[in-house]
């Protein structure tokens, strides 16, 4: 543990060998690019549901399957979710999606951001097998992104963590429901920090990540310099039971753009998590994350080091 704060957080998350795992060139139809998943498991298999952008500019969704989720990718050969004719909030696409088992359910919920020309905002779809979507419509107004639900209720409510933009301000906050249709009781949860890493804009990355110490949050932070953008990777850890409560938060970023695939695509400098798996034989971590919104890429970390630095931070 004394090694992992003294090295902060250089060491924490290693990059697959052999990224980028998906590109447009090796995808099964013809597409601009392909980033940003969502993940889960689902009969034994990792299933990635991921965002592709066609050469309109708009994006629909397509699942990948891998039974260790690293190789031999299954890649369905059409788009798996796409906007439909009856809904006006996906007229220009969905993008980013984050998935979660609903115990309530018994079904995924998968929350995106669908687009139309009020802006972007958050929906929600339901589905047992990723072949059958039901979906459920837009949650909150936009602008509004960058969401996901917590896998269980908490004092009989969901709670969804999302991105508004209020008075030009960009903070992750959290709302609460009852019934996955009427929400309230708005909160900021993660704000911005002036003068880090992470001062310009704060995002959810990943789903929320239930441990032994809190639910574990991976977020990306913004911060703008003169050459643009930098989209990096940040941690959070909120209380288990209590999850509006903000536990530890990182003041170094974990993971920032270095490799070249994470430099050279449509939007240099990003790294864009959005997808998580713990396999927890290996108590493994893997983060699957979008490279310069032009590729899907994987790191890894060990779960316990990870907790490890959080906690000490």
């Amino acid at each position: 543990m004394t090694n992992i704060i003294r090295n902060g957080s250089r060491n924490l998350f290693q990059r697959y060998s052999g990224n980028p795992i998906f590109t447009a060139d090796n995808w099964p139809y013809p597409v601009n690019t392909v980033f940003n998943p969502g993940a889960t498991t689902i009969n034994g298999e990792t299933l990635l549901l991921v965002r592709v952008e066609d050469y309109r500019g708009f994006s629909h969704l397509t699942a990948a399957r891998s039974k260790d989720g690293i190789t031999d990718w299954k890649v369905d050969a059409s788009p798996t979710l796409s906007s439909s004719s009856n809904n006006q909030e996906e007229k220009w696409g969905l993008e980013d999606p984050r998935i979660i088992w609903l115990a309530d359910e018994k079904k995924y919920a998968i929350t995106y951001t669908s687009f139309s020309g009020g802006g972007p905002q958050i929906s929600l779809a339901m589905t047992e097998d990723f072949k059958n979507f039901e979906r459920k419509g837009t949650l909150v107004p936009p602008e509004d992104k960058d969401s996901a639900l917590f896998p269980k209720r908490f004092m009989g409510r969901y709670i969804l963590m999302h991105r508004p933009i209020v008075k030009g301000e960009a903070h992750i906050w959290m709302s609460f429901s009852p019934d996955l249709i009427h929400w309230g009781e708005h909160r900021i949860l993660i704000p911005t920090r002036g003068g880090l890493w992470d001062c310009h804009r704060v995002g959810l990355g990943t789903q929320p990540i239930e441990t032994s110490e809190g639910w574990l949050i991976i977020y990306h932070g913004i911060r703008g310099t003169a050459a643009g953008k930098l989209y990096r990777m940040g941690l959070a850890l909120l209380d288990l039971e209590k999850p509006w409560e903000l536990i530890k938060r990182s003041e170094e970023w974990v993971m920032g753009p270095k490799a070249e695939y994470e430099f050279v695509g449509d939007v240099p400098g990003v790294v864009f998590p959005t997808g998580a798996v713990l396999d927890k034989e290996k108590n493994e971590l893997r983060i699957y994350y979008g490279a310069a919104d032009t590729s899907v890429c994987l790191a890894t970390a060990n779960l316990n080091e990870v907790i490890d630095y959080i906690m000490n931070c």
